[in-house]
């Protein structure tokens, strides 16, 4: 590393550089929610843009803060975004043609983001280390693989026994790595290969589980958590725009009135978020990801069998 890249990140690593990043954090979030308070209470301001005009201000702030609380545990954990937020957008009456594309955008761009901050805060560190870079292309290619498969299978195998296959797969890794959250694992390239296949399938085919899948074998296959998290964005925001390309190029509509919002809450969430992965202990991280995983797996085979 040159001396211009070493004074880069010991800058982004300084008590000063995370303070004043906290600080600009808070201060824009307090600023969009009073906007958004102000609106609901006072509509006739009209100072919300034109794309929200037949949205509430409520609705734009709810939408805001769920994104923002939902992508901030995405960018820490590496799974729990489009799992978690897909299904609270159905039960409030959005349509999944208006959902999925919103999420695609959503994820696409906080994916970008995240793993450039996962970078410059150290997490992760894809111009000198070959490993990671590696895995980070490795990943970013199966998912225009799966992708592209799992259109071609989908029309073979009864989605419910995939959602079955899924779950099971997402709940066994989230075993292995509780039982062994003290165990430093080998880097294996196969097992990126074969979870990131899945993964990208999965995502492809149903819209939801790549996190979980993917950060979780990557711990698995002897990727240090941190570093997971990191290259699960990028992977992650790769498939997205692999997704919302499709879908744009089928229906060529977005609702603006929930994408915008919903983007800027996920946007929002990537500063802390990513700092808060360089903070912890990485056997915290390690026991957080198994549990997540283990949890969503459980929640996908108890929503495929009620």
């Amino acid at each position: 590393m040159n001396g211009e890249a070493k004074q880069y990140t010991t800058l982004n690593r300084s008590p000063y550089y995370k303070s004043r990043r906290i600080r600009i954090w808070s201060a824009a979030i307090v600023a969009i929610v009073a906007v958004l308070c102000v609106q609901s209470v006072l509509p006739e301001l009209k100072l919300l843009p034109a794309f929200a005009s037949g949205t509430g201000a409520a609705i734009v702030l709810a939408i805001f803060l769920t994104a923002l609380l939902c992508e901030y545990i995405d960018s820490s954990m590496g799974m729990g975004y489009g799992t978690t937020l897909t299904p609270l957008l159905l039960l409030v009456g959005y349509d999944p043609l208006q959902i999925v594309p919103a999420v695609l955008i959503s994820e696409f761009v906080t994916g970008i983001a995240a793993s450039f901050m996962h970078h410059c805060d150290g997490n992760m560190n894809l111009l000198n280390n070959r490993r990671e870079r590696g895995t980070a292309i490795l990943l970013s290619s199966l998912s225009i693989l799966g992708a592209v498969t799992a259109v071609i299978i989908a029309l073979h195998i009864p989605q419910w026994w995939l959602g079955a296959i899924i779950g099971v797969i997402i709940l066994s890794v989230g075993v292995v790595i509780l039982a062994t959250f003290k165990k430093r694992f080998r880097y294996r390239r196969s097992h990126i290969i074969a979870l990131g296949t899945i993964a990208a399938f999965n995502k492809g085919l149903s819209g939801g589980g790549y996190g979980p899948l993917v950060t979780a074998g990557q711990v698995v296959s002897g990727i240090s958590p941190k570093q997971a998290v990191g290259i699960t964005s990028l992977a992650e925001g790769v498939t997205c725009f692999v997704g919302l390309t499709a879908y744009i190029l089928m229906y060529g509509q977005l609702d603006w009135a929930l994408t915008i919002p919903l983007t800027l809450g996920a946007l929002f969430s990537v500063p802390i978020a990513t700092l808060t992965v360089r903070h912890m202990p990485e056997y915290i991280m390690r026991a957080g990801i198994g549990v997540c995983t283990c949890s969503l797996g459980m929640l996908s085979l108890i929503k495929l069998v009620w």
